[in-house]
């Protein structure tokens, strides 16, 4: 199965200062994670969204994206709008979280005391779709028969359980008794978004989970261990959770994906490194995705290409090799040698000819541009974002013709 793009984008995209403006009066925790319902805001949101549209339908830059400019951060609003999920903006670090979590311990080195979550303290029951609104402003000013060409991006099932305290994700008056049973409600929830995104046209969606990386990280896997976690299971009912919803997808149409990272951070902050070697061949065979975005723009952050060689036939993966974190622009023929030698581990994997390997593969940033309002590679600008994008789109024409 060949991606839905050859050459692709995470979703996110650097905030336009008027939308950043608008939406500095939104100060509290609590607002800043949620979707904002102020009208000066959405009105500020949706001139940002018909702006970056119209510049990526001018670039010919697919899939076309809402930026994300209409969260404060890539996970926020969808967690927060369902029922029996409570926000908690001000959990205390460490003593809330993971022992030795990389994003609170990360956080405590910058200076945070709290960090926001939403506990589980009821049934989990879907009630209203968390981005239809955000899919409307994007499809705005897209011809109908562009919309195929459209991506949503979503958090992932387990963004708050994997970060909060073993055994405090879901409160007794939840009326759970078991992780599993949190997360078979959760992927109901998730069934319901999709299906209420997939009436209204959507056809491309994204499951951001850069927690399943924390996997390759021993500071993740020695915190766990303290817990008296195991790790094997957990990763196990983490990549369960995302089944649970795959199983219910509404259309053959519909591509879903997996983006998964190391962190992103303002300045180009990463919280972990490991190679993928640890997770590739459950990643690969325990999820129904057809697609997976994996970042590959540092060896030294993420190893080489050798965890595709668990890649099996049918499913694809997009070479994250364009770095969001530097603002040097690549070289096209570096470029296309990584992905000839990601197509080489491939090819041996399966068995199969490198121009077949070739097939199942494409091309995008490592990662979003600006996964919160307040974050951005370091140097990247507006100019360079676009450049960036431009040369995904140019690489990928030259490589898949």
């Amino acid at each position: 199965m060949a991606p839905p793009f050859r050459a692709d984008q995470i979703g996110s995209l650097l905030r336009p200062k008027e939308l950043l403006d608008a939406r500095a009066s939104l100060s509290s925790p609590s607002q800043l994670y949620d979707i904002a319902t102020d009208e000066h805001i959405k009105q500020a949101e949706q001139k940002a969204i018909d702006w970056a549209v119209q510049k990526q339908l001018e670039l010919s830059v697919r899939p076309i994206c809402s930026g994300e400019y209409g969260r404060h951060i890539f996970y926020g609003g969808f967690f927060e709008t369902l029922e029996g999920m409570t926000p908690r903006p001000d959990l205390p670090i460490p003593n809330a979280f993971r022992t030795d979590f990389p994003t609170t311990t990360g956080l405590a080195k910058m200076g945070a005391k709290t960090r926001a979550a939403v506990v589980c303290t009821g049934p989990i029951r879907w009630k209203q779709s968390a981005y239809l609104e955000e899919w409307k402003m994007l499809r705005k000013t897209v011809p109908e028969a562009q919309w195929k060409d459209c991506k949503i991006t979503m958090p992932a099932p387990n963004y708050q359980h994997i970060q909060l305290k073993p055994g405090t994700a879901f409160t007794a008056s939840s009326g759970y008794s078991t992780d599993v049973e949190y997360f078979k409600d959760l992927g109901g929830a998730y069934a319901a978004e999709i299906q209420a995104l997939y009436d209204h046209g959507v056809r491309n969606i994204s499951i951001d989970d850069p927690n399943i990386t924390y996997f390759c990280s021993s500071q993740f896997l020695d915190g766990c261990k303290a817990d008296g976690t195991d790790t094997d299971a957990l990763l196990d009912m983490y990549l369960e959770a995302h089944n649970y919803f795959l199983r219910e997808r509404p259309g053959t149409d519909l591509r879903m994906g997996m983006h998964l990272c190391r962190g992103n951070m303002s300045g180009s902050t990463h919280w972990v490194s490991g190679s993928y070697e640890q997770i590739a061949e459950k990643l690969f065979t325990k999820t129904n995705y057809e697609t997976y975005f994996l970042e590959f723009d540092d060896t030294e952050r993420q190893g080489g290409f050798e965890p595709l060689r668990f890649l099996p036939k049918g499913k694809n993966v997009v070479l994250g090799l364009v770095s969001t974190k530097k603002a040097d622009l690549e070289d096209v023929d570096v470029l296309k040698a990584k992905i000839a030698q990601a197509a080489e581990v491939v090819a041996k994997g399966q068995g199969v000819s490198k121009e077949e390997a070739l097939d199942c593969l494409a091309l995008s940033p490592q990662c979003g541009f600006s996964s919160s309002s307040l974050a951005g590679g370091k140097d990247m600008t507006m100019e360079l974002m676009w450049s960036k994008l431009g040369l995904v789109r140019d690489t990928a024409k030259q490589v898949w013709k």
